[in-house]
């Protein structure tokens, strides 16, 4: 049985965060472990209010996990704040994690801010140089680079400046762009690939980023390569998309256990 932690926020409306990263792990047949790192009152219309777990609590969660069941892979969404970057940062490096995907968590879908301004710059000295890959979305991309991202060419600028500035592997998510769902894997080294997505007709994508991620973890800790876990993950969530869930008034969550077939 591998073993994944996700450390994130908890999602009340269970669409995103902690609640899709364990539905995510449990669809991949692994051990989901977390460590909440803020709660949110959130449903699929938007986040009504926010409550950070105290950054020496998120540490003694950390300590828990590790001294009992070793995951094989860790996932890192929202962290809220620089104390809670500090702790995680240094944890990772205590504990010699080697697989270890950062979604840079900023802005909910909905615009609400998930990331307080003085700890952008925490995330990226601290978090991003230990990561196995960082997973930036197109508006998290353009806030980490400093341009507007409209089209391929820009995408692979960004990339391209955010793997040297930073350290480490990006990829970069094309879901927000109209035409294609395509992604960009650019590495610190310099190469570069594409991983052509399927754009499916569906409003409902509330959790997107935290369940792709997650999916990378998984496949990383069974032991996939970075480039073939990231195919694997990016088929997983086409999959949790074209499913068409519907729940809620807004944007609504995916249905991670698709390949169940538990519903009528």
């Amino acid at each position: 049985m591998k073993k994944v932690l996700t450390i994130a926020g908890s999602d009340s409306s269970g669409g995103a965060g902690i609640q899709a990263d364990l539905k995510t792990i449990a669809a991949h047949k692994m051990y989901g472990m977390s460590v909440i790192t803020a709660l949110t009152a959130q449903n699929t219309q938007g986040v009504a209010g926010t409550l950070a777990t105290p950054a020496e609590f998120v540490g003694q969660q950390i300590d828990a996990v590790f001294k009992d069941i070793v995951p094989d892979a860790v996932k890192i969404g929202m962290v809220f704040n620089q104390p809670i970057i500090d702790v995680i940062a240094q944890k990772m490096k205590q504990y010699q994690v080697e697989k270890l995907v950062v979604d840079p968590v900023m802005v909910a879908t909905s615009g609400s801010r998930l990331l307080e301004e003085n700890a952008i710059t925490a995330l990226k000295t601290a978090l991003f140089p230990i990561s196995t890959v960082i997973t930036p979305n197109i508006m998290e991309a353009q806030l980490l680079w400093g341009h507007k991202i409209t089209d391929r060419r820009s995408m692979e600028a960004a990339g391209q400046a955010i793997a040297a500035a930073f350290n480490c592997h990006v990829l970069v998510k094309g879901g927000h762009l109209v035409e294609t769902a395509n992604d960009l894997l650019y590495e610190k080294q310099g190469q570069s690939k594409w991983f052509e997505g399927q754009r499916i007709d569906n409003p409902n994508t509330h959790g997107t980023g935290c369940t792709l991620s997650s999916a990378i973890a998984c496949q990383l800790a069974a032991g996939l390569p970075l480039t073939a876990a990231i195919a694997a993950a990016k088929q997983y969530l086409t999959g949790a998309i074209a499913a068409k869930l519907d729940l809620g008034h807004g944007a609504g969550p995916l249905d991670h256990f698709y390949q169940l077939a538990i519903r009528a």
